[in-house]
């Protein structure tokens, strides 16, 4: 049984990226109240590794005004009952013209639990070969460099990295590679 009910629910608003809801909400001592959910389809996000070197992407995130790096990642609406890896590929071959010849699961992410819907999974890409960038047109400032893990980590300690899901996706991977 679910701790809270949903007694009732309407769109109130839609792009092709995302959807937000207000559900009626009841919870199990009675009372009642409501939800805000912003529902987005599965996103990938890939953590392209050589040897020591990480590969990432920087562009200006609106909401924030800034310009962040983070690992490649994504979702496709019209893709949105593709296979994870599937999108995982097309996002690394999108952001960075890179294609992986081994693609490997880490984990499934949470976006923000307490407000959207949103899930993600994170791959490890190793077995590189470069190739020429495929961005959306929303991706045209984007840029990309490779960084050693001494460097990112440095870039975390310095809030130059600061992007939750790209830092979730790094203790993902420390936890792969520890077995």
């Amino acid at each position: 049984m679910d701790p809270i009910e949903r007694v009732s629910t309407r769109e109130v608003y839609r792009n092709n990226w995302m959807s937000v809801r207000e559900d009626g909400i009841r919870r199990p001592d009675g009372s009642e109240g409501i939800y805000g959910v912003v529902d987005k389809p599965h996103y990938a996000l890939v953590i392209p590794l050589d040897g020591d070197r990480l590969h990432l992407v920087e562009q200006y995130r609106y909401p924030l005004g800034l310009r962040r790096w983070e690992f490649p990642q994504g979702t496709a609406p019209e893709l949105s009952d593709a296979d994870p890896a599937e999108l995982a590929a097309r996002e690394l071959r999108e952001e960075t013209g890179l294609e992986a010849g081994s693609l490997v699961a880490l984990g499934v992410l949470d976006v923000a639990a307490g407000m959207s819907s949103q899930r993600g999974t994170a791959y490890l890409a190793t077995d590189l070969r470069a190739g020429v960038p495929d961005r959306e047109h929303e991706e045209q400032d984007m840029r990309t460099a490779w960084f050693s893990r001494a460097e990112f980590e440095k870039m975390v300690r310095a809030g130059e990295i600061t992007d939750a899901q790209s830092l979730a996706a790094y203790t993902l991977l420390q936890l792969h590679e520890r077995g």
